[in-house]
């Protein structure tokens, strides 16, 4: 017994194969009149339009998910371009923004009279008790321990710790830290030390000192560590009280501890004491 299936097909094999030698006889006879062979169109010709259209079809879903694939491998493509564009472009930015640092940098090397050695800070102590910062220079590069650290807008602090590439600055917002400094505008006279907040407390300021709010405060030059009169910060907070000798002046310094990158390192020499005698 033969399928339902095998039967089908067989049968339109039949079919197709008397269609085309009526449509053979037909077509040499030229019968204009009805007979075999148009009733052999009449039947088959619908099943042909149906199997046409659908190779159409199938070919045009075929032809357009190539298109597809090919328009998503080239947005794929365009946005790998756009990606590499946007890291250039940010690369620049970065090259652009350092490059004004450094220009801000240069010009400061050229104010001052000591020796300078440029440095990147690459690293932060990761101590809690400390305030401090690791630059990619060290003993090779001429650093030594008690040398001056500073930008552009002012004191950052003091080499504390030296190596051979790498040296640690301890920041002047440091509870540890301690400068000889004076107000610009009167030379009322006292030490910066760091608060926890990131400001600082210029103490041991008398009370009869004439300080004033948003005064600038520079650094002496008598602790024998700081060129005199690099700038440290401006008051931002004053309370005399009825007591006591001493105000209580707060101080925000100029530099910018969060967005430190690049510094100078300002090689002091340690000051020499007269000889008494022979």
């Amino acid at each position: 017994m033969f399928s339902r299936k095998v039967v089908m097909i067989f049968g339109l094999v039949i079919l197709i194969a008397i269609n085309v030698v009526a449509l053979t006889i037909a077509s040499r006879r030229q019968i204009l009149a009805p007979g075999p062979g148009q009733i052999a169109v009449l039947v088959v010709a619908p099943f042909q339009k149906a199997v046409t259209n659908s190779i159409r079809s199938v070919r045009d879903v075929w032809a357009h998910y190539f298109d597809l694939v090919d328009v998503s491998l080239e947005n794929v493509a365009l946005k790998a371009k756009l990606a590499e564009y946007d890291r250039q472009a940010n690369h620049y930015r970065e090259l652009e923004m350092a490059n004004a640092r450094l220009r801000t940098l240069l010009n400061f090397q050229e104010t001052t009279q000591n020796k300078v050695i440029a440095a990147e800070v690459v690293g932060q102590d990761p101590s809690p008790w400390f305030k401090a910062v690791i630059i990619d220079k060290g003993g090779k590069h001429g650093i030594q321990s008690g040398m001056p650290v500073v930008v552009a807008e002012g004191v950052a602090g003091v080499v504390t710790e030296v190596a051979s590439h790498f040296a640690k600055v301890l920041l002047i917002i440091d509870q540890n830290s301690a400068v000889d400094a004076l107000i610009q505008r009167t030379r009322a006279r006292g030490i910066i030390q760091g608060e926890s907040a990131g400001r600082c407390q210029f103490k041991y300021v008398l009370r009869k000192q004439d300080v004033d709010l948003d005064d600038t405060v520079v650094t002496s030059g008598l602790d024998g560590v700081f060129p005199k009169g690099l700038r440290i910060g401006r008051v931002s907070g004053l309370t005399r009280r009825e007591a006591g000798i001493f105000q209580d002046v707060t101080v925000i310094p100029y530099v910018n501890f969060e967005k430190l990158e690049e510094v100078l390192v300002v090689a002091v020499a340690a000051p020499q004491l007269p000889r008494i005698g022979r």
